[in-house]
């Protein structure tokens, strides 16, 4: 199988298209991919999402049927979401992602696929999808690399990584793939990002997954867009001085709205069909974060259609 990007495109025009409204995940992975659709393509940042609350511009509000959630994954028919968690139980996928591009999605991969999820980050689909590589510049590299713990699962899961760079075929892996399983990469890492990263005092927690070569545990850094606005500024401008990438506007927040974070056993959600289960528990996002557990949201003033 391989992933054409003119299919995709056709089918999600939107991706293309210059000046979009968007609401992406409030971590690292949302903050680096804001700064890359708001430098290539002029999107403008309306708001946040934290998989428990949600934090609304007015114009967000004014114009939600309009919105991309990036990094994210909504179920919502009217919602246009790219994002790369597994959707799927058993084959059964939810009519709401019709809207939405998610690279396990177009592979068609389920709970039963896990081990052979897409690997990367969105800022990589992105990246494949516009046909852009990275410059030769080493900070570049591990800015865009600590994106959802890439350089970390390439050294973990190369068979999987080796099978995605085929199915997304048609580009230029090597300068972003290279030499990332080194001593030498990982010193990079300790000696140059992370403390670029614990400079600009963010709330850091380490994953589970350590290196191959000195043990580094990957740093996973979740914003709170209610107090962090100064470390979402040098967030951005940290994108800028390495990577060249235009900062976005920060969106003036006026409304919060708070939601309610649950997990289940997927044999459960089996018993009775995961399109059953979303309608009766009026679930809003979701994602299948192992092959026997999934999370999701719910929200009081939203529902699944």
């Amino acid at each position: 199988m391989k992933l054409n990007r003119e299919n995709i495109f056709k089918k999600h025009k939107w991706l293309k298209e210059q000046n979009r409204p968007f609401i992406i995940s409030s971590d690292y992975d949302g903050f680096i991919c804001a700064s890359f659709l708001s430098h290539y393509f002029n999107w403008n940042l309306v708001g946040y999402y934290d998989y428990n609350s949600i934090w609304l511009s007015d114009y967000a509000i004014k114009n939600k049927q309009d919105i991309i959630w990036v990094d994210l994954n909504i179920l919502p028919k009217t919602g246009k979401s790219i994002g790369g968690h597994i959707v799927s139980i058993n084959n059964e996928l939810p009519k709401g992602f019709s809207s939405s591009c998610n690279p396990n999605v177009l592979g068609k991969l389920t709970n039963n696929d896990f081990k052979n999820k897409f690997p990367f980050s969105t800022l990589i689909f992105l990246f494949w999808l516009h046909d852009i590589s990275i410059k030769n510049n080493d900070i570049e590299k591990l800015l865009i690399l600590h994106s959802d713990n890439t350089w970390m699962k390439i050294q973990k899961y190369s068979q999987n990584i080796e099978k995605w760079t085929k199915i997304l075929n048609n580009y230029s892996w090597g300068p972003l793939l290279k030499n990332i399983n080194t001593i030498e990469f990982e010193k990079k890492i300790d000696m140059y990002l992370y403390p670029k990263l614990i400079d600009l005092k963010i709330d850091t927690k380490f994953s589970k997954l350590t290196s191959n070569h000195l043990n580094i545990k990957s740093r996973e850094i979740h914003i709170n867009p209610a107090w962090d606005t100064d470390v979402m500024l040098k967030l951005f401008n940290l994108f800028a001085v390495h990577i060249g990438w235009t900062p976005p506007e920060l969106p003036k927040i006026i409304k919060r709205i708070n939601g309610k974070k649950n997990r289940i056993e997927i044999n459960k959600i089996s018993k009775i069909g995961l399109n059953n289960f979303l309608s009766k528990e009026k679930v809003f996002s979701y994602a299948i974060i192992s092959p026997f557990e999934l999370s999701y949201t719910i929200f009081n003033q939203f529902s699944k259609e």
